[in-house]
């Protein structure tokens, strides 16, 4: 009875309509890989706190990149660069310019995010090992007298067991194909993805009895989307949409 109301939300809002009030707007805006897969990665560094407010903010950023991520990062001069006001809550100028900076060093190595996400992936085909072996590759090149505490809230440790809810959802973007997700990156199954987790999915899990435990952290994300493998373990996250149209319906 569950899974046949959920598929109906996920039929009801997995749809074009769903992009212009998400941060997937941003990865829809552009053409190539690398473009789609650094404008993914910075818009889900900032998808936290108001919608508007976080989506405003991300647009004054793409403009400054003149709405060519790769070939801003690949350019970046680091002593001249045009970075300013892209302060956002725990975050400052300097924290996003570490990370265009970082992101710079990968793309002229001959690398991209998808080749670095793919190592950290291959070594055990886990999720949560590869969001470590992005991260550890930032905090290993990050010069920490550059930066506030706001650049590891960009770019959070695995290691604290956090929900890891903005890396989840890039994630989702850029492995599933819909007409919401653009599915670019093919080299983890849908299958092994893990479900986005903030407050107001865990609040609508657990009224509908798929999330028992009463913290938001990790070990709430991997009970969730094993409950969600139950209804479809093909593709879990898909109920990422129903949770999101549940809550729409029922006003949670």
């Amino acid at each position: 009875m569950l899974k046949l109301q959920l598929d109906k939300y996920i039929e009801q809002y997995e749809t074009v309509d769903f992009i212009k009030d998400d941060p997937v707007q941003f990865v829809h805006k552009f053409h190539t890989p690398r473009d789609i897969e650094i404008a993914g990665f910075i818009a889900s560094m900032f998808a936290y706190g108001k919608r508007e407010v976080f989506i405003s903010k991300l647009n004054y950023i793409f403009n400054i990149m003149k709405n060519s991520p790769y070939e801003f990062v690949k350019d970046f001069d680091y002593k001249n660069n045009q970075i300013k006001s892209c302060d956002y809550r725990f975050s400052k100028d300097c924290d996003f310019v570490e990370i265009i900076r970082i992101l710079n060093i990968l793309y002229n190595e001959n690398e991209t995010l998808e080749s670095l996400f793919k190592y950290s992936y291959m070594r055990k085909k886990q999720v949560w090992d590869m969001f470590q072996g992005v991260v550890d590759y930032f905090y290993s090149r990050v010069e920490e007298k550059s930066v506030t505490k706001g650049f590891y809230h960009l770019l959070p440790n695995p290691a604290k067991k956090s929900a890891l809810k903005r890396m989840n959802m890039m994630l989702r973007w850029f492995v599933r194909k819909s007409c919401v997700d653009i599915g670019i990156w093919d080299f983890i199954p849908k299958s092994e993805l893990l479900i986005p987790l903030d407050t107001h999915v865990a609040k609508i899990s657990r009224q509908l009895g798929l999330l028992k435990r009463n913290d938001n952290a990790y070990e709430s994300v991997i009970e969730l989307t094993n409950n969600l493998k139950n209804l479809d373990a093909n593709d879990p996250v898909k109920y990422d949409f129903a949770l999101f149209g549940y809550g729409v319906n029922n006003k949670i």
